[in-house]
């Protein structure tokens, strides 16, 4: 938008080109407009130059506007204790769960940027493109686990515990963890066989395991006693965590946990203690962005299904009472049928045509 005086000089520029001999089209194009803007801007007749009443116009507030009322109340809700360290992707979903709807999860970020309390941290890498890879796809539990080792630091310099962790694909869930004073391929083997065990798997087809090439998941003892459970392996290309992308994020929610002691753990007693209430956070209370918003437990168990059907269900009525506020269907709320592991460009094509028709 170009003020008045902005216009006025604009103008006299052009007019003193004129006069020197310049095509009038060539002169307005040097100055980044064109010749149907001068004449808007100074009308043929007319010497004076108009200013922009676009400022003045009078706008009709939109039929589907929130109130000042409902503003208030979804900063109210925002800021209460339970939601206050909550994106609205999170917030959205947990009200759906006790039959709220103030609004869309864009109305929610919308109405936090405008009250300045909206940020976002930023480390993200850039994609890169690799080579093709296999890729597995689970569409039930037990199907496909990943699993890695990461370190625990500890309040003495250069010492670390170790945090062995099994996760299921499909629905993020921690199906086996343990934390030890080392790092060998006899307790990794040891927690591969307690996973087996928890999920009921004896007498019954075993998950493709998914595992970077560590010297632990290649050591005798464990492949022995994977070949014992009937477990498939298979590998990242090496040194690419990005193959492990799952368990990798997963490393990465529970060390910027809140809770997460920045200056290590004293004894391995007081590891495992927060690992196991962080562990039950993550399994039955975090609700994943990445599985509709549902907490790996209740996706783990089935029990997604109908949670969903029930938010569906809140939007649906939201709709009723205010049909003027959507311009389309109510938010996707329908479960996610599988969870692919490093896909191509046409396992994802596939994935989400299939998501598109249920």
């Amino acid at each position: 938008m170009t003020s008045l005086p902005q216009r006025e000089t604009i103008v006299t520029l052009i007019d003193e080109a004129v006069a020197a001999g310049a095509r009038r089209s060539p002169a307005c194009r040097e100055v980044g407009i064109n010749v149907r803007t001068l004449q808007r801007w100074r009308p043929k007749g007319e010497t004076s130059v108009k200013a922009d009443q676009r400022p003045l116009a009078e706008r009709p507030a939109p039929a589907n506007q929130l109130s000042q009322a409902e503003r208030d109340a979804i900063l109210s809700v925002c800021n209460q204790p339970e939601y206050a360290s909550l994106p609205p992707s999170q917030i959205v979903p947990k009200l759906a769960d006790q039959g709220i709807y103030l609004g869309s999860e864009s109305s929610f970020y919308r109405i936090l940027h405008a009250h300045e309390q909206l940020h976002h941290r930023g480390y993200a890498r850039a994609p890169q493109r690799r080579r093709k890879l296999v890729t597995h796809t689970a569409w039930a539990p037990d199907q496909v686990w990943t699993w890695d080792v990461t370190w625990l630091p500890s309040t003495t310099k250069g010492c670390f515990f170790y945090l062995y962790l099994v996760e299921d694909l499909y629905s993020r869930y921690g199906v086996a963890w343990e934390v030890q004073a080392e790092e060998s391929g006899e307790l990794a083997a040891e927690l591969m066989h307690k996973a087996v065990w928890r999920e009921k798997l004896q007498g019954k087809a075993k998950p493709v395991l998914h595992n970077d090439n560590g010297s632990i998941m290649k050591s005798r003892t464990f492949r022995a006693k994977r070949d014992e459970l009937g477990i498939s392996q298979s590998f990242s290309r090496p040194r690419v965590s990005d193959d492990n992308a799952y368990v990798e994020s997963f490393f990465r929610t529970l060390k910027y946990a809140p809770a997460w002691p920045p200056n290590g753990f004293a004894t391995l007693e007081e590891a495992r203690e927060w690992v196991q209430q962080f562990m039950h956070w993550y399994n039955e209370e975090h609700q994943h962005s990445k599985i509709r918003f549902v907490t790996p437990g209740q996706r783990h168990r089935g029990e997604d299904t109908a949670i969903l059907a029930r938010r569906k269900a809140v939007y649906e009525a939201a709709r009723a009472r205010h049909p003027e506020r959507w311009t389309g269907e109510t938010r996707h709320w329908e479960p996610i049928l599988s969870v692919t592991l490093n896909p191509d460009k046409q396992a994802s094509a596939n994935q989400s045509n299939l998501e598109t028709a249920a």
